[in-house]
């Protein structure tokens, strides 16, 4: 039984394996950033604020949006090919969860990945 103070939520959760996609975006802040908040507003959702480190000068990129709805990561390893996607929505005003599918779908189609593994939870 939910609790009658719950905030419903979607976390929608992704490893994607052998990325054939956009090297930049495997490797460089700027590109992976401007990505990320271009994808955030295509998909209706709204950031609030973003933070991204680059790892080294030809390393992966750790990239965070958080979104007045909740949060969006990203964690790239350009030498293994492999990419890593976070996207969680609460639904305490309106059903976010069409967003947050798009948003995912945004993000992990670009790498192009060989394999991936989504999950998805429920969280309330």
């Amino acid at each position: 039984m939910k609790p009658i103070d719950s905030i419903d939520g979607l976390h929608l959760m992704g490893n994607l394996y052998g990325c054939g996609g956009e090297d930049r975006l495997l490797r460089e802040i700027d590109a992976l950033r401007a990505f990320c908040l271009e994808q955030v507003g295509n998909s209706g959702l709204t950031a609030v604020g973003e933070c991204f480190h680059q790892f080294g000068a030809s390393g992966g990129v750790t990239g965070v949006v958080i979104l007045a709805e909740s949060h969006v990561s990203v964690h790239t390893w350009p030498e293994k090919r492999f990419v890593t996607l976070d996207v969680f929505v609460c639904n305490m005003h309106c059903d976010n969860r069409a967003k947050a599918h798009q948003l995912f779908d945004a993000l992990a189609a670009v790498f192009q990945p060989e394999e991936k593994r989504y999950y998805s939870v429920e969280r309330f």
